[in-house]
């Protein structure tokens, strides 16, 4: 039997101490065991360097890179991707956490099926990891098209194939940023749904996510101007597109369900 291949795991990190231990854990929990998990930290200013160095030392798996100075978690992924070893490429933020058998399940879905690129369903968890009563699923294939138009994959969720997708780097944007590596990775192949939960997305007050949301529409302008170097025109179509393309979304593939409380 072939050796199973290796997985870069992507995770940047910026004062994520109160989350990271468990977010490393669920990597470390994964039944596929081949794995390589690159944090870059960007300047943190509470213990998340000493939290990644404890585990560094019981774990020859997880490499710490650091920023010298406080550069965004685009200039920290495109750091992570061009020292990954990897075949496949899965991303991981430091508050989020995968289900064991995530990299197993989903290394299975593609090359069963020859696909370089998916994405799964997730739900959300708040900052105590408890259950938000929000699932989120996406179409079976999204094309170039679909994924301009709409951020279909959570970042947690995505793997692809270096091997056909390459090497990506993307233009520094401090928002969005991990949707300018889906849109690079779209033009190598489609994108193809995993129909299984295998992630929990940690939804927090301080993400960096614009509260209102005329902010947050406008927050992807820089995405298609700056990112993809489209003149201003061709930009603001493309943002006007996403605000059909995710209602669309959240209306279709965005589901609530009843959370059991456990009893006192």
């Amino acid at each position: 039997m072939q050796d199973k291949e290796l997985v870069s795991v992507i995770m940047p990190a910026y004062d994520c101490g109160r989350f990271i231990a468990e977010s490393i854990e669920s990597v470390q929990a994964q039944t596929y065991k081949n794995w390589e998990l690159l944090i870059v930290d960007d300047c943190s200013s509470d213990d998340t360097i000493k939290i990644v160095q404890d585990y560094q030392k019981q774990d020859s798996r997880i490499r710490l890179f650091r920023n010298s100075v406080r550069s965004g978690a685009a200039v920290s992924r495109n750091l992570a991707l061009k020292n990954a070893k990897g075949r496949w490429i899965a991303f991981l933020d430091s508050d989020d956490l995968w289900k064991s058998a995530k990299l197993d399940k989903q290394i299975h879905f593609m090359e069963e099926n020859g696909y370089a690129f998916s994405y799964h369903d997730y739900i959300e968890i708040d900052t105590d990891s408890k259950e938000l009563g929000v699932y989120v699923s996406g179409k079976k294939r999204v094309g170039r098209f679909d994924m301009f138009a709409c951020c279909w994959p959570g970042c947690l969720t995505v793997m692809y194939d270096a091997n056909v997708v390459g090497l990506i780097q993307i233009r520094d944007i401090k928002k969005n940023n991990d949707t300018a590596l889906w849109l690079k990775a779209i033009r190598k192949a489609d994108c193809y749904l995993l129909k299984d939960c295998l992630a929990k997305y940690r939804r927090r007050a301080d993400s960096i996510t614009p509260k209102l949301l005329w902010h947050r529409i406008w927050a992807h302008y820089p995405l298609f101007r700056v990112a993809e170097q489209m003149n201003p025109v061709s930009a603001t179509f493309w943002v006007v597109m996403n605000v059909f393309g995710n209602a669309y979304k959240k209306i279709k593939y965005v589901k609530r369900y009843t959370v059991e409380k456990n009893e006192p």
